[in-house]
């Protein structure tokens, strides 16, 4: 008598899951970033509805785009010149009574102050005054035209005219039949708080033209001097108001 077959063991399933590969990670990760970026560039994403914010930047203001002035916008304007090694520099600022050049107005008086010096930058500055070539100042003379928007006549704020040891700040001065001695560090020219009157409505600038006239010596404990005269234009911007520029008084040594 044979036996009965035997009933088939029971299989158990089991479902395995396999962790991706770091090689596969990467490869969907670097797939996403090519879709993302795909869909950005066509505008697809979704950004609330709101725009980038751009970067705000400064507007000039009316009178400083229509009249450029570096016086103005620094709070002073220095030159420098050259004439063969020597340099000249004219050195412009507002005085106390006006300190705020971005408030001068048409209307009402406005100050300012100046210096005119020379260099001999053949020289070390530091280099005994005795090796360095003598400027002497003897006429110094500033005119001014103004511009105005919409057109109008120019007008003339500013001027003078004179002897410069009459009138620099210093009440003695070293000076020769040539004029008042301007090189550094024993010379220079200083004329405080002048005042730059009232002018139209429409003004938005005025330019400052300076003139010196100099007698420079040839070559260091020489004899012989020649003439020059050394320009210097320096624009002034002026903002539109019906306001008066406001004065302060200050005491008479400020500056």
């Amino acid at each position: 008598m044979s036996a009965a077959p035997r009933p088939p063991r029971p299989t158990l399933e089991v479902t395995v899951h396999r962790t991706p590969t770091r090689r596969a990670r990467l490869a969907l990760a670097l797939a996403l970033t090519v879709l993302l970026a795909a869909l950005s560039g066509c505008g697809l994403l979704d950004t609330g509805g709101a725009e980038a914010a751009e970067e705000p930047t400064e507007e000039p203001t009316t009178s400083e785009a229509f009249f450029n002035s570096q016086f103005t916008r620094d709070g002073t304007f220095q030159s420098h010149i050259d004439v063969e090694g020597l340099d000249f520099v004219y050195t412009l600022y507002p005085t106390k009574s006006t300190p705020r050049t971005n408030e001068w107005y048409p209307r009402g008086s406005k100050f300012f102050s100046f210096t005119f010096q020379a260099y001999d930058l053949e020289q070390k500055l530091r280099d005994p005054f005795a090796t360095k070539r003598k400027v002497y100042l003897e006429h110094i003379k500033v005119t001014s035209r103004t511009t105005r928007e919409g057109g109008g006549k120019a007008q003339r704020p500013y001027e003078l005219d004179r002897v410069a040891e009459k009138i620099t700040f210093d009440p003695e001065p070293l000076t020769t039949k040539y004029g008042m001695l301007i090189t550094s560090p024993k010379g220079a020219f200083e004329l405080r708080n002048q005042r730059i009157k009232p002018t139209a409505l429409n003004t938005r600038g005025i330019d400052l033209t300076f003139t010196a006239t100099v007698w420079i010596q040839r070559k260091a404990g020489g004899t012989e001097f020649y003439k020059r005269e050394i320009k210097q234009t320096v624009p002034v911007a002026i903002f539109e108001s019906e306001e008066k520029t406001q004065v302060a008084q200050i005491p008479v040594n400020a500056n």
